[in-house]
């Protein structure tokens, strides 16, 4: 399995941290919050990874280089203008050519990508979702599965009286090569435009639970209290 990590963020409510260094370079306990993303692909013994960047990208390149000082194969493609999640992954489908997984870099997490890439492979998935319950759905994208996990409805930021899951979207896939037929070129979202299209389609989308840890390193308070929970 090959791996994208979602690094072309500028990170504008974690200003003043991000005036000098992107979103996915802010550090959590003096470790750019990407480090630990690309030592979680590691360990899961996925060796190949792209970053796509936008803002300030050097500082990304410059640190991660080859990859080699971090045990991976690190590769990079920047973004001039911003192309959408789906967008700046259909721009790298040259390099995601096997069955490849997708984790954002201002993220924190301790999720299980053995037992995601697992559960992806016995669904016989196009598309996997890892979904986390949360007890405050109104910042998050929530997420409507049946009993066997398939993905039926998404609900972006809904009132709490108003969600129909407490199963939120983490921004963490897994897919096949045969998702890029489904993105046009050019700017392309994945939680407005691809899920719910798949969904309508009827394709095979599912949701991994997991408990794991997740972080969305997003907001100042949250950064705070991601710092803490790493100490």
């Amino acid at each position: 399995m090959r791996a994208m990590i979602m690094a072309a963020g500028v990170g504008s409510r974690l200003m003043p941290l991000t005036k000098t260094v992107p979103k996915p370079m802010v550090p959590i306990v003096n470790v750019p919050v990407m480090e630990y993303c690309v030592k979680l692909l590691k360990k899961h013994g996925i060796y190949n990874i792209i970053a796509n960047t936008h803002y300030l990208p050097s500082k990304i390149t410059d640190y991660f280089q080859d990859g080699k000082k971090f045990g991976v194969n690190m590769t990079y493609s920047y973004e001039r203008e911003l192309l959408g999640t789906a967008g700046g992954v259909k721009n790298n489908s040259w390099f995601l050519d096997e069955t490849f997984c997708i984790v954002s870099g201002d993220a924190l997490t301790n999720i299980d990508l053995t037992e995601m890439y697992k559960f992806h492979k016995e669904k016989n998935a196009l598309a996997t979702l890892a979904l986390k319950p949360v007890e405050d759905v109104t910042q998050y994208g929530v997420v409507v599965t049946d009993e066997e996990q398939c993905i039926k409805a998404f609900q972006e930021k809904p009132k709490k009286e108003e969600a129909l899951s407490n199963l939120v979207n983490t921004g963490i896939y897994i897919f096949e090569p045969e998702i890029f037929s489904y993105i046009p070129e050019g700017f392309y979202d994945f939680g407005k435009q691809l899920f719910p299209k798949l969904v309508e389609m009827e394709e095979r989308i599912f949701g991994f639970f997991t408990d794991d840890y997740w972080c969305d390193v997003g907001s100042l308070n949250v950064y705070k209290q991601a710092n803490w929970d790493v100490l």
